[in-house]
């Protein structure tokens, strides 16, 4: 884990996506080109950036495990927001059982069937989805339909959610090419969006 301004009492906690095939754990191009950018926006707050030991869906519960810890490490921590992206969706959802957390900014989330969300009753959620997400041949992601899905099953667990669906948006924010973050279509709306989130949520 790595952290913008820590020791604060507000902790956005941003999580990061996986792959189908285990690779070894990096920094997400999208939460850190969204980190830059929403770190000087909010001072009050530490931004901190997850690192799984192993990314993989199909790894889930180690995923999950790595989500645990990096809440443990910030002990000093008032009110926890999480920031997940795709598989970090799934990852904050089950991180949402720590009672310091508040919110969630889910970003594309992968949201599967068998996961619990009663520990998000009350709680704000906010859901944030690309509109050609997983619809274009050879690139993968995750469709609007899926979380459309998800959103629902929250709000029957009692959560409080909030849809944005963006128009000619894929999966994800940016990329990295060469050591640069290039911004991915509509990336400006993104984080209009998010930005929009953490002002429901008091950051």
């Amino acid at each position: 884990m790595r952290l913008t301004r820590p020791g604060l009492g507000t902790v956005v906690m941003c999580v990061n996506g996986g792959s189908g095939s285990p690779r070894p754990g990096n920094w997400s191009p999208t939460i850190e080109w969204l980190v830059h950018r929403l770190a000087p926006r909010y001072s009050g707050a530490t931004f901190a950036e997850v690192r799984y030991r192993v990314r993989s869906w199909r790894m889930l519960p180690s995923c999950i495990a790595d989500g645990a810890a990096a809440l443990a490490a910030v002990p000093d921590a008032e009110r926890i927001v999480m920031l997940g992206f795709s598989m970090g969706g799934a990852v904050s959802i089950a991180c949402a059982a720590d009672e310091r957390v508040t919110d969630l900014v889910a970003l594309a989330p992968w949201i599967p069937e068998e996961l619990a969300l009663g520990q998000l009753a009350g709680d704000r959620v906010t859901i944030i989805h690309g509109g050609i997400d997983g619809v274009i041949p050879g690139v993968p992601g995750v469709r609007p339909s899926h979380s459309l899905r998800g959103a629902d099953r929250l709000r029957a667990a009692g959560a409080d959610v909030t849809y944005r669906r963006i128009p000619g948006a894929v999966h994800g924010v940016a990329i990295r090419r060469r050591e640069r973050l290039i911004p991915l279509p509509r990336a400006g709306t993104w984080l209009r969006d998010i930005d929009q989130a953490m002002d429901r949520a008091g950051i």
